[in-house]
């Protein structure tokens, strides 16, 4: 594998982050995030999160459940770049709930 490539569903996923914000906000803590879109090559980054709050103990938690849930809800297709080709990596994705093909 060369690398990974990602298509993201921005309408979904800007409203399912404004929600996480708008939860961080009620615990006086400010939510931050950014990933990549296309491909991005072995040794590179493609996502960062960040949870900014005067209380240690609720940025930990927040994280914690942030980074689980967008693991699980964020529409972010994953392939890998195998010979410059995009490969679907099934086995590592997780089907969206009510998305069409892929949900339950």
């Amino acid at each position: 594998i060369d690398g990974l490539s990602f298509d993201i569903y921005e309408p979904i996923l800007n409203s399912w982050f404004e929600a996480w914000q708008e939860k961080a906000k009620k615990q006086g803590a400010y939510l931050l995030m950014a990933h990549s879109k296309g491909d991005v090559l072995n040794h590179q980054s493609s996502y960062i999160s960040a949870v900014l709050s005067p209380k240690r103990r609720v940025a930990l938690e927040m994280i914690d459940e942030f980074v689980e849930d967008f693991k699980a809800s964020a529409p972010i297709w994953k392939y890998d770049i195998i010979e410059g080709k995009r490969v679907y990596a099934e086995d590592r994705s997780t089907p969206l709930s009510n998305s069409g093909l892929l949900g339950k």
